[in-house]
């Protein structure tokens, strides 16, 4: 019998920006549900959105509305924010947002959160952002999520509703409270603080191909295992265009303005070999698959990529496991 996941050395999952095409933003953001619905078919383990802001050729400038529309057309397969950016925000509405989102869709939300703004510098004027450091954004984030301020802290007495007490906790023992926090990153910074609070690390590659190495093994080596992970969890996005040939995969991967070592691309067993290479020099426990491409190209590619490894959509005992990272 075929494994949940295939034969892929790890857990292969999606993250999608909806990617506008000649149908515009309208035709990306219903092609990103049918590829989330078509991610949960196909045995990926999760489906992520991304967080833009001004960039003509993304749709996905409200990751949090995304996420309840993709989580309502799906069952099983993981929904979340890769990532929200949290100085985009306050912490306080991320936490009710995410909380909402948990008490909707129990157990299949995550919430990964970054620093940048998602655009250029006139956008991030124009989103107000927070000037707090992100570190202190972060901890009161976790606070509201886990009720867990100290009796002297400004906050000790909000609370972020729906809160942390799950209201289908004893139909559904075992499903963590509240969704994971993981911390988004291109290097050194975003690993080191990921290891320092316990929490699982999503690097893009796909953002800086030749800063994995060092940020993994950052990640690893100063990792100090929490009450939410035991152990380093690391999840690697990359950038991948997949066709039925080695030179029409080669011609997408250069039409979205992509060329190696930036994503991975060719025929099925091409991109196989390129991610299973990608995972060996990475130590990569998780693969979170980036299409640029537009339409039917994006499906196909994650279609095909799927295909080559065998995926199989997961068991009730895989998903479950899918709830934490590890």
């Amino acid at each position: 019998m075929t494994a949940p996941y295939g034969d892929a050395p790890v857990p292969l999952s999606v993250l999608d920006l909806a990617t506008i095409g000649p149908g515009g933003a309208v035709e990306a953001l219903r092609t990103t549900a049918e590829l989330a619905v078509e991610a949960e078919r196909w045995g990926y383990r999760r489906f992520w959105v991304g967080e833009h802001h001004g960039i003509p050729t993304l749709a996905s400038s409200a990751p949090t509305v995304l996420i309840a529309h993709l989580a309502a057309r799906t069952a099983s397969i993981r929904i979340g924010a890769g990532g929200v950016m949290l100085p985009n925000r306050t912490p306080l509405i991320v936490a009710e947002e995410f909380g909402t989102l948990e008490a909707l869709h129990p157990g299949r939300i995550d919430l990964g959160v970054g620093r940048a703004p998602g655009g250029e510098p006139a956008t991030a004027a124009a989103l107000r952002r927070n000037p707090t450091d992100f570190e202190h954004q972060l901890s009161e984030l976790i606070g509201f999520l886990d009720d867990a301020f100290s009796s002297d802290h400004p906050y000790a007495t909000i609370r972020a509703i729906p809160g942390r007490v799950h209201p289908d906790r004893e139909a559904a023992p075992g499903l963590d409270s509240r969704p994971p926090i993981w911390i988004l990153g291109t290097g050194e910074g975003g690993a080191g603080l990921a290891a320092r609070l316990g929490l699982p690390f999503a690097f893009a590659h796909h953002l800086a191909p030749r800063r994995g190495a060092a940020a993994l093994t950052a990640y690893r080596e100063r990792f100090e295992p929490s009450p939410a992970l035991d152990r380093p969890y690391a999840l690697v996005s990359v950038a991948t265009a997949a066709a039925e040939t080695h030179r029409e995969g080669l011609a997408l991967a250069k039409a979205s303005g992509l060329e190696p070592p930036e994503v991975v691309c060719g025929d099925p067993d091409e991109v196989r070999g390129g991610l299973e290479t990608l995972v060996g020099d990475l130590g990569a426990d998780e693969l979170m698959l980036l299409s640029h491409l537009p339409g039917p190209a994006r499906l196909r590619s994650h279609r095909l990529v799927a295909g080559a490894f065998g995926l199989v959509a997961p068991t009730a005992a895989a998903a479950e496991a899918a709830v934490t990272p590890t």
